[in-house]
């Protein structure tokens, strides 16, 4: 049969995507609904996942249909597909079994920890277990860097940024330390004088998360696949079929687990529109993590903290709060794009987002580097935090280093997405609305039809057919240029 040993590639990994799905909903379970006593039970089954999909990626037979596969006559979305197999076979190959187990143990008793630990404010019992995964990133790091000749934190980058550096990073985010201390002082000292009103509560959950369900149905989230929950933290997971998103909520606050909603909407808009005509593909993954932030920045920040989407926004309030002297539009809109320095990064407005993203960024290459030691965190956090924000967290770890998962299983690396995925959004919203005279007046009527089918056109179907800087050319000519970013922090909030 024609493309033969390219059909057999594909079946190999229809299989290894069924697997990615039931370790993702073992991992949803994990975080939202699993009893106490099933964690040590789920980590060993995680791990036996991993270790099974490790092998069966690894597996040597996998090197010859790849050569083989290379001399067949590929369309274009083949040849795309072929060279994601072989830059998963690459990657896996650089790590035996028992790392790839180890990881998965040692990350998911950590991140069950954290759920306690930083409610109690637990740094010592937490950093024990951070240093097991701290270990075996390193390991991680060094083999992947040894065999790509670079650097062990730009092994890990790559993971998540194929093609970035942390010398591209370091000049991108050079120029945020040249231009955003100075545009959050002087936002600061001009929303100084204005009068904001703080919504009052208690805001029952269950209200809330009514309010989230409709939001999520405006913005065109499907619930025929995919559902709302709970956790400790915010996230997105799934598959396209299947895509689960959770927030957490604050009784006594209204905004914070609503624009987490908005935000993890914007994930799984993108995944339940990833394309389907490559069905377990890797081609069919989203492009990059910093692509998929980009979709999740997109809709909280660009979209979802405009004028027009708090005009939609606030009959829903009141119907279901009931009015009040917050639920006035100037004071929403005031509120949506409130700039305060503040010690929590999903919490953080726009303008003092990147300093919680940079800063962790600083601290986790050197942690990888072995330039500092897990036990130096907490004050490299206080110092940097005092630096970029004016805050200190010196003995406030739970707000301070505790504050996120993703280091608990390992995921460094993974931070800079969320700068470059704000950047990203801010170059595709201006793209958007140049192909879309119309967008604001159809973002006040509530039509996210022409906007959303925008997306999906020059994003959500092409998957990982091409390069992340092929993608933001084709959808907005030009690579990232993070001028836009610039450019909309400015308009909006001078």
């Amino acid at each position: 049969m024609e493309k033969q040993h390219y059909t057999d590639l594909s079946r190999i990994f229809l299989r290894l995507s069924r697997f990615s799905h039931l370790n993702a909903m073992a991992s949803w379970d994990m975080a939202t609904m699993m009893p106490v006593n099933g964690s040590q039970a789920r980590r060993e089954a995680l791990a036996e996942l991993s270790v099974l999909r490790h092998q069966i990626l690894s597996d040597k037979k996998i090197a010859r249909l790849i050569r083989d596969a290379e001399q067949e006559n590929l369309d274009d979305i083949e040849r795309a597909n072929l060279n994601e197999i072989i830059r998963q076979y690459q990657n896996a190959i650089l790590l035996p079994d028992s790392l790839v187990e180890e990881k998965s143990l040692v990350g998911s008793r950590c991140e069950y920890g954290w759920r306690t630990q930083r409610a109690d404010n637990n740094w010592p019992d937490f950093a024990t277990n951070l240093k097991e995964v701290v270990r075996v990133s390193r390991e991680e790091a060094r083999l992947r860097a040894d065999a790509q000749g670079i650097s062990p934190y730009d092994a890990l980058l790559d993971i998540y940024e194929p093609g970035m550096t942390s010398a591209k990073l370091d000049s991108l985010f050079g120029s945020l330390r040249s231009w955003l201390p100075d545009l959050l002082q002087t936002v600061l000292a001009k929303q100084a004088a204005e009068t904001v009103i703080t919504p009052v509560g208690p805001f029952a959950t269950e209200k809330q998360r009514q309010l989230g369900l409709d939001t999520m149905n405006m913005l065109g989230f499907d619930f025929a696949g995919g559902r709302l929950d709970v956790s400790a933290h915010p996230f997105c997971s799934g598959v396209p079929e299947d895509v689960r998103i959770t927030t957490r909520y604050n009784e006594n606050e209204l905004l914070g687990a609503l624009y987490a909603i908005i935000h993890e909407t914007g994930h799984a808009r993108y995944e339940q529109n990833l394309p389907r005509t490559w069905p377990g593909q890797p081609v069919a993954l989203a492009s990059s993590m910093a692509i998929h932030e980009s979709q999740s920045l997109f809709f909280e920040r660009q979209l979802g903290r405009s004028t027009q989407f708090q005009q939609l926004l606030l009959p829903k309030l009141i119907a279901h709060f009931g009015p009040q002297p917050a639920f006035e539009l100037s004071n929403l809109v005031k509120l949506t794009q409130r700039v305060e320095c503040g010690f929590i990064r999903v919490y953080a407005d726009e303008i003092s987002y990147p300093a919680h993203v940079v800063l962790r960024y600083e601290i986790e290459r050197a942690l990888i580097s072995g330039d500092i030691e897990v036990d130096d965190i907490p004050a490299l956090w206080d110092e940097k935090m005092q630096q970029w924000l004016g805050l200190s967290t010196a003995g406030n770890y739970r707000n301070g280093c505790m504050q996120d998962i993703h280091w608990t299983d390992g995921a460094f690396g993974y931070f800079s997405s969320y700068t470059l995925g704000a950047m990203y959004a801010a170059q595709l919203f201006a793209a958007a609305s140049r192909a879309l005279p119309q967008l604001e007046n159809q973002i006040l009527c509530g039509d996210f039809a022409p906007l959303f089918t925008w997306l999906e056109q020059n994003i959500w179907r092409h998957g990982r057919r091409f390069s992340t800087s092929q993608l933001i050319t084709n959808a907005t000519g030009e690579d990232l240029n993070p001028l836009y970013f610039r450019k909309h922090l400015e308009s909006r909030y001078l």
